[in-house]
């Protein structure tokens, strides 16, 4: 068993090994039908009879730091695994194009393992992000061939996600595509510290319009994936179609799931609609959801451990070590975990909170009244922590800095008297006026403790044009704003406070206010924002 393997059993408090010497075979070529050979390298563990196999499917490389991580960590306690490049990248052939092919080389793939002598006829499948989707867009077809699969922070359609709220994820597509760039130089140590660190070039360039440039300038090359993004916003653009996104079929995958996610994960939104509808066809699948961002060494760790519970369990068919409720939560505030038999949990009661005149917030209505600011593209509004890819700037922040601003709307409730529990989706209705009809608003729930710390717990945000949201006879857009689910607590002493801005950058890319297209605009319009009293959030408050 290698140092790091020690070092990672000791940290993640992994179960005991089975075996400490494990058989690598490097390179494996892994035919398609049209033609393309892909790699794998092969971790075998010595003197294990018939052991089952997990197959990791990545683009990040055979030596990237997610197989360092797991690949001799599952082959020491009995589990052949075969870590395979996607097409295109770390030496395989053909042309990466993210999402198109991985349904069919998953399925060619899955054949290849099928033919090898060691292969006991068990197929388990893991992976994190790229690597839990290419699990989704082979498990439908694959059927019984697969035993059991652990896709994390992930989820079967990236569309909506790319596009949420109608906007662009401007921050966590570029520092992808940046990635994705040092990789095809073949140095995966260089971009997992790129992931962890942060590309400073990237960022720098996302600060540069038009969009159209900004992959150029922060990876020293156009990117043909990042320029079709640009161009293929609708959700009906063929761009979109049934070889990418996996949503319409993610009801027909049989193997048992467990969809692993984190609250402050950029997918998090797509993989609860994932559970969702496994669970409406009364697919085997669990779910459980930590208080992690995208990128979390302790996500990792939690994966890994619950991952070996489930494995076991499914290729033995020994189930007594399994949770017995579905949804596994950490109740953030709390700060405990919690299992229930569905998501949301039952009970759930929904509390609608209302802007107040003097920048309260009450679960009462108030009369007619609005508040104003104005949004400057020029000078946006920026990006405070929340679900992003960056481990080092997202989470949950101190927001006092951002809420001083002139763009940033407050409105904070009376110091609760007792807790107030919170568990499932958040969503807003903000109606308001724009002075050019091109606008975002970004919503925001924050914690405010005894000594005035504002933390932010969850949000969301909605592009607003005049197509997709009419205004009516007074001139008023009603707005619907999904925001991020949550499992959260606000103590006895602290108060509720909700944000109301006019974007989060560079997370999303800015309204520039004129309805210029995505990737070409560049000229630059304040709007002024109108926001009614009449706005409001709805919680959703679990039974004391």
């Amino acid at each position: 068993m290698s140092l790091q393997s020690r070092i990672v059993e000791r940290i993640w408090h992994l179960p005991p090994t089975v075996t400490r010497s494990v058989a690598v075979a490097r390179g494996l070529r892994i035919p398609t039908p049209d033609g393309v050979e892909l790699l794998a390298d092969v971790y075998q563990p010595r003197r294990v009879p018939r052991a089952p196999t997990i197959l990791i499917r990545t683009p990040y490389g055979r030596r990237g730091m997610v197989s360092r991580l797991t690949c001799r960590t599952f082959a020491e306690r009995g589990y052949i695994v075969v870590v395979a490049t996607c097409r295109g990248t770390d030496g395989a052939g053909g042309v990466f194009d993210p999402f198109l092919d991985d349904r069919k080389d998953g399925l060619a793939t899955l054949d290849w393992v099928e033919e090898q002598a060691w292969h006991n006829g068990k197929v388990l499948m893991f992976g994190p992000s790229y690597l839990g989707h290419v699990q989704l867009a082979l498990a439908p077809d694959a059927g019984d061939r697969i035993t059991a699969l652990v896709p994390m922070i992930t989820t079967s359609g990236f569309r909506d996600n790319w596009y949420y709220g109608g906007t662009f994820e401007l921050a966590g597509l570029l520092a992808w595509t940046a990635r994705m760039v040092t990789l095809e130089g073949s140095n995966p140590l260089k971009a997992d510290i790129l992931e962890l660190l942060g590309d400073k070039r990237a960022r720098r360039a996302m600060t540069h319009l038009p969009l159209a440039e900004v992959d150029t300038l922060g990876t020293g090359r156009q990117v043909d994936w990042f320029q079709k993004w640009l161009v293929t916003e609708r959700p009906d653009d063929p761009y979109w179609g049934p070889e990418r996104e996996h949503r319409d079929r993610i009801g027909q995958i049989t193997a048992p799931t467990l969809l692993f996610g984190g609250w402050h994960d950029v997918l998090l939104l797509g993989q609860l609609d994932d559970y969702a509808a496994m669970r409406a066809a009364g697919r085997n699948a669990q779910l459980t959801i930590g208080p992690w961002l995208h990128v979390s060494f302790d996500m990792f760790a939690a994966a890994v451990r619950e991952s070996l519970v489930w494995f076991r369990a499914h290729v033995t068919g020994d189930h007594t070590a399994l949770r017995e409720q579905p949804v596994r939560l950490y109740v953030q505030g709390a700060e405990q975990w919690r299992e229930y038999p569905e998501w949301p949990p039952l009970g759930t009661t929904l509390s609608t909170w209302y802007l107040q005149p003097d920048r309260g917030l009450a679960p009462s209505p108030p009369g007619d009244g609005a508040d104003r600011f104005r949004y400057d593209p020029a000078n946006p509004t920026p990006t405070v922590g929340g679900p992003l890819l960056d481990p080092k700037t997202g989470g949950r922040k101190d927001n006092t800095a951002l809420e001083a601003r002139t763009d940033v709307l407050s409105y904070t409730s009376t110091v609760l008297r007792e807790p107030l529990e919170l568990i499932g989706p958040v969503s807003a209705t903000i109606r308001l006026r724009t002075s050019t009809g091109h606008a975002d608003v970004f919503v925001r729930l924050c914690d405010v403790d005894p000594s005035g710390r504002s933390m932010n717990v969850c949000d969301g945000l909605q592009r607003i044009t005049p197509e997709a949201f009419p205004a009516d006879a007074d001139a008023t857009h009603t707005v619907p704003v999904q925001l991020w689910p949550t499992a959260y607590r606000f103590h006895p002493g602290h108060r509720l406070r909700l944000q109301i801005s006019g974007g989060s950058f560079p997370r999303f890319a800015r309204n520039t206010g004129t309805g210029e297209s995505l990737g070409q605009a560049t000229t630059l319009t304040p709007t002024d924002h109108e926001i009614r009293h009449t706005s409001s959030i709805t919680l959703p408050v679990q039974p004391s």
